[in-house]
């Protein structure tokens, strides 16, 4: 009547990625606007990990979930968030370089190419790094 239950995987799973929104949710709720930029160049730095690792591994589906991942974060937050007509040549130079990589995303996708994954990465980098060093500059005001 009574039989021992055995715990799956499963339930640990969704338990830890329920955690993982509720973190990501809790951090960005209080998170400055330059706050969550950072949080989209990190984000797009494990979705192109996470691609590398998948494709390492041969697992094609999970390859082409986080590169269409780090296709949003480029495509839809951080280019987005260009203010091209205020923003001057840095602007549209960031523009040109977000255009560029999520062209090299959909390629390296198409043609499971880790090089192109590897130099996006490293493309975006440098700029992840100095927009982390200005950090101490901005008012930390909260995004709208």
């Amino acid at each position: 009547m009574f039989a021992a239950s055995i715990p799956t995987a499963r339930p640990q799973v969704r338990m830890a990625g329920a955690y993982r929104q509720v973190a990501v949710h809790t951090g960005v709720d209080g998170a400055s606007s330059h706050a969550l930029i950072l949080m989209l160049f990190d984000g797009f730095q494990e979705a192109v990990s996470r691609a590398r690792g998948a494709l390492a591994a041969g697992d094609l589906e999970g390859k082409g979930r986080a590169i269409a991942h780090a296709v949003r974060i480029v495509e839809e937050g951080l280019r987005t968030g260009l203010n091209l007509r205020e923003g001057g040549q840095l602007a549209a130079d960031l523009d040109a370089l977000y255009a560029y990589v999520g062209v090299t995303l959909t390629r390296a996708n198409l043609s499971n190419d880790d090089g192109a994954l590897a130099e996006c990465a490293r493309l975006i980098e440098p700029v992840r790094d100095a927009w982390s060093a200005i950090g101490a500059q901005v008012p930390a005001t909260r995004a709208a």
